[in-house]
């Protein structure tokens, strides 16, 4: 099959279609209804994006140099962080920082954005610019692309495809088990708000405590598993295993297990809440310990809440590095039963949801490591798609 292959520059395949911006600054521009991406709204752990933070008027995108992306087109970031690669699942318009690249004809839309998604490493390694690293068409030109016949490259997006399809789906079941245990949460919160006398006003910090992360030297730090090392748990490593590291085992290190409640303590993350992995996490982190172990997934809940969110965020984003204390946790107060049974059921309900919220993220961490090890084996013939079964 591989004699069958096509050998030639990469931009012999795709159309390359720029992004832009408004030509003037008009506010309303910014008050319209389409989607308008930019490179953090995309990560290449996801292979679609389907919100913005921003969104553009007709008039704003009349105004603009940049043109509607189609279905199935794909983005990927040109400038400053390059090769975040995502695919378009309904029109959206794109900034300066960014490419659109869209199939030639004989081309699987969704082939091109795997065989892109095999080529970041390369894509980066010959970036332009004298400030920032950038792609450029010139960039295409150069990189070369074995390219099999159309049914072959059906055949490979559909495994692949397949993948990330289970992906998706195991991270919409989540979304939905997230919700439902909100909706209990609130349940029982209105419980509380409607027998005031069977409650007491709490500080949250009489409910949990924490503690924060260490950060070793970067000189330790190494890329591959060995003896006597440990994961090293980052804030972005709940996103994505691209910069997996690993560092020395020390009394120093503070660990965290998979189902621990983890928070960001700094910068744009702050306040998120995150869990699933195993290791030692640095000082963008903490741990909350609940102060009984029934309370854990109660104060999931809250700590997962716009409530507790924006409140975290007001008071940690008054320093310009954003960041919260012990006396931003202390001042947190809320309605919390005298008798805490009432608890203890919650977490009987609450935890079997958590649990397969862990499962399924467990299960596409394993689908992931699936994914990436086939792209480039499938991508360069070395694996015949026919002897692939899953």
């Amino acid at each position: 099959m591989k004699s069958e292959w096509k050998k030639d520059t990469f931009i012999k395949y795709i159309d390359l279609i720029g992004g832009g911006t408004p030509k003037t600054s008009v506010a309303e521009y910014w008050n319209g209804s389409i989607p308008w991406l930019s490179v953090k709204d995309f990560n290449n752990d996801n292979r679609y994006v389907y919100t913005t933070e921003k969104h553009i008027s007709e008039q704003g995108l009349l105004n603009s140099s940049t043109k509607l992306l189609q279905k199935d087109d794909i983005i990927i970031s040109a400038r400053g962080t390059v090769g975040e690669l995502a695919m378009i699942p309904f029109p959206m318009a794109f900034n300066q920082s960014c490419y659109g690249v869209r199939a030639k004809d004989g081309l699987n839309k969704s082939f091109l954005y795997y065989l892109l998604k095999n080529k970041i490493k390369e894509l980066k390694k010959i970036t332009h610019g004298s400030v920032f690293d950038t792609i450029t068409r010139e960039t295409f030109s150069n990189i070369v692309v074995d390219i099999p016949d159309y049914q072959t490259q059906c055949a490979i997006a559909s495994i692949l495809g397949g993948l990330d399809d289970k992906i998706e789906l195991n991270n919409k079941i989540n979304d939905n088990l997230e919700h439902q245990a909100q909706v209990m949460f609130a349940h029982i919160r209105q419980k509380f708000e409607d027998a005031p006398e069977r409650c007491e006003l709490v500080s949250l910090s009489d409910l949990m405590d924490y503690a924060g992360g260490s950060q070793p030297p970067a000189s330790e730090f190494v890329s591959e598993k060995r003896e006597g090392y440990v994961r090293f748990v980052q804030i972005r490593d709940y996103e994505s295993n691209a910069h997996i590291t690993y560092i020395p085992i020390s009394k120093k290190n503070k660990l965290c297990q998979e189902d621990d409640i983890m928070i960001a303590r700094y910068g744009a993350s702050l306040g998120r809440i995150c869990f699933g992995l195993n290791g030692a996490y640095n000082v963008a982190l903490a741990k909350f310990f609940p102060r009984k172990s029934y309370y854990r997934e109660f104060l999931r809940c809250y700590l997962s809440s716009k409530e507790f969110f924006e409140g975290i965020n007001n008071k940690g984003g008054r320093s310009a590095q954003a960041g919260f204390n012990q006396s931003d946790i202390k001042s947190f107060e809320l309605l919390f039963p005298k008798d805490d049974h009432y608890i203890a059921d919650f977490e009987n309900c609450a935890s079997p949801l958590f649990n397969m919220r862990l499962y399924n993220l467990k299960e596409n961490k394993k689908l992931q490591e699936l994914r990436d090890t086939l792209l480039p084996k499938l991508m360069s013939g070395e694996i015949d798609v026919e002897d692939v079964k899953i």
